[in-house]
C-alpha cells in the first residue's frame, strides 16, 4: 500500500503562551525542545515514514528559527514556508498554505500535537467516502479541556460541542486532517479566521466531513504539564 497523499501542512506559527515560562521567550511553541530536538523534528520523522515527500511550514511568530534550523529538508521531505506577517488565524494559515500544495488534498497538522495516526488508512478513508475533510478524532478520559465532536454510524460530523460543555469520557478532534484544497478555497473565505470555528463549525453541514476514531499515541504539548511527558514519551524515537 502506498500514500496517496505526498503533501502536508504544518500549523507551526503559535505563540506557545503558556509555554515561555518553560521554554523562554524565543522559541516557537513547536520548537520547544524534547531530548534536545525540536518537538517539529518528531512530526517530520512521522511524516517520512509514512512517505510524505512535501512540506508547507505555516509559520509565523519566531519563522526565522525554524527556518534557521530545518532550511529546506528534512530527510525526504522538502520543505517550503508560508510565513504570515501578521497572525491569520489557523483559518488564515491554512488558506495561505493551501496555495502552495500542489495536489487536490493535503496533511494538515497542528504543530505542537502528536498524534500517531496511520496515515494511509486516513487517506484510503477520505479517497472512499469522497469527503472535503476528515478530521481524526481521539477518545480521552476527561473532555473538559478540550471540544467535542460526535459523529453518526458512517463517521460523517453531526455535531461540535464547545469547550467545557462536556465533561467525562468523549471524542475529541485530534489535530491531523485532510482538507481537499479546491473545495476549502472555493469557499472564499476571509483572510483571517479560525480553522475550528469559522470553518469545521459553520461548513459541516454544508460539506462531506467526517470524523475518524484513531487509538494510538496523542499528546498535546500546549501546557506546560504535558509538554513535561514528552520526555520520557520520546526516548529513543529519533535515530
Amino acid at each position: 500500500m502506498k500514500n496517496m497523499i505526498k503533501e502536508a501542512i504544518i500549523l507551526a506559527g503559535g505563540f506557545g503562551t503558556r509555554l515561555k515560562e518553560v521554554i523562554g521567550e524565543d522559541i516557537p511553541k513547536p520548537m520547544a525542545p524534547v531530548n534536545d530536538r525540536p518537538f517539529l523534528e518528531y512530526i517530520l520523522a512521522y511524516l517520512d515514514k509514512w512517505g510524505v515527500e512535501r512540506v508547507i511550514m505555516a509559520t509565523g511568530y519566531k519563522h526565522e528559527v525554524i527556518e534557521a534550523y530545518f532550511k529546506d529538508s528534512y530527510k525526504d521531505i522538502g520543505i517550503i514556508y508560508s510565513v504570515e506577517e501578521e497572525p491569520l488565524g489557523t483559518g488564515g494559515a491554512v488558506k495561505k498554505a493551501l496555495e502552495y500544495v500542489n495536489g487536490y488534498s493535503a496533511y494538515v497538522i497542528n504543530g505542537d500535537t502528536y498524534f500517531d495516526v496511520n496515515m494511509w488508512k486516513l487517506a484510503n478513508f477520505h479517497q472512499a467516502s469522497e469527503a472535503d475533510v476528515c478530521m481524526t478524532l481521539r477518545k480521552v478520559d476527561d473532555v473538559s479541556r478540550y471540544g467535542t465532536v460526535k459523529i453518526d454510524l458512517e463517521g460523517r460530523i453531526e455535531e461540535f460541542n464547545e469547550k467545557g460543555v462536556r465533561t467525562g469520557m468523549g471524542l475529541i478532534n485530534g489535530g491531523t486532517y485532510i482538507i481537499n484544497r479546491k473545495n476549502f478555497l472555493d469557499l472564499d473565505l476571509p483572510e483571517k479566521f479560525s480553522l475550528e470555528k469559522d470553518y469545521f463549525e459553520k461548513f459541516y453541514k454544508k460539506q462531506r466531513m467526517f470524523g475518524v476514531r484513531c487509538y494510538s499515541f496523542f499528546l498535546d504539548i500546549g501546557i506546560p504539564e504535558d509538554y513535561k511527558e514528552a520526555t520520557d514519551a520520546f526516548e529513543g524515537l529519533l535515530i
